[in-house]
């Protein structure tokens, strides 16, 4: 996996293309809600491979209520006893609806059967069933994107040693994640023959090459809004009302309230 990483993009050159596609990502957020089609967006990959920095570029200028993050915790002890898949299903969208899923039920796939968290019994009866559920999916309207985010090993480590000396990041790792590192070829022994089994005409898969953080975001996004027959929605008119005059309306003193202290003010000073 060496010798594949291309020069560096620069800052200027992606920040500027990043907020032409954001604005391109709310066209096409209008037309998901006014055309009532249901999107679910799958992010997939390796420990640090970018998906959640991907993602929160993606939502970053979405409407919450239009568009949501699913990123499930470890399932319960009531639903280790569900359809596997029956966790997922209440999280898919309804008409109008965008839903990005930070990990899925390819975890059943990957982590789980890698670390012995399902049997090998249960391990199969996924792979037999993934594609018959994103069929199903499929058949009944939803528009699925599938997303695999590529890291070399080397890379991932140096990640993780950022990650590991970064206090606001240091939280991104757990011990499994760490783990992770002594099992890179069982991963990747996984995610193959997760990839021969559910990568469907219905529901292909698509790699994202994510050495650079940047080329690896603008490169999804970009795939995503070329993948969706989405087009510009035009916006209701809206005018800005006259504010009324005053009907003699007087705000209470100011030490009847509780004011958050001006801990700003104290900025000025200290730079003095």
């Amino acid at each position: 996996m060496s010798g594949r990483k291309a020069a560096a993009l620069p800052r200027k050159a992606y920040e500027k293309e990043l907020l032409r596609l954001q604005t391109e990502l709310v066209k096409l957020q209008e037309w998901v809600r006014a055309s009532g089609t249901r999107l679910v967006i799958v992010f997939e990959g390796r420990d640090a491979a970018g998906k959640g920095g991907t993602i929160k570029r993606v939502a970053e200028h979405l409407n919450p209520r239009v568009a949501r993050i699913a990123a499930l915790p470890k399932p319960t002890e009531r639903e280790r006893t569900q359809w596997y898949f029956q966790r997922y299903v209440e999280h898919l969208p309804a008409a109008g609806e965008i839903v990005l899923f930070d990990r899925s039920w390819y975890n059943r796939a990957g982590v789980e059967h890698v670390m012995g968290f399902c049997t090998k019994e249960e391990h199969q009866l996924f792979l037999r069933q993934c594609p018959i559920f994103e069929r199903m999916l499929a058949e009944d309207g939803v528009l699925l994107r599938k997303y695999w985010f590529s890291v070399s090993d080397t890379e991932q480590q140096e990640r993780f040693r950022r990650r590991l000396e970064d206090p606001l990041r240091r939280w991104k790792l757990s011990p499994m994640d760490l783990e992770s590192i002594t099992h890179w070829e069982a991963y990747s022994r996984a995610k193959d023959e997760m990839m021969v089994h559910t990568d469907i005409t219905e529901a292909p898969w698509y790699v994202v090459e994510s050495d650079d953080k940047r080329r690896a975001r603008l490169n999804m996004i970009a795939h995503l809004l070329s993948s969706v027959p989405y087009h510009e929605v035009p916006p209701p008119v809206l005018e800005l009302p006259e504010r009324p005059a005053s009907t003699g309306y007087q705000r209470p003193p100011r030490d009847l309230r509780t004011y958050v202290a001006d801990h700003a003010a104290s900025l000025g000073s200290r730079e003095q």
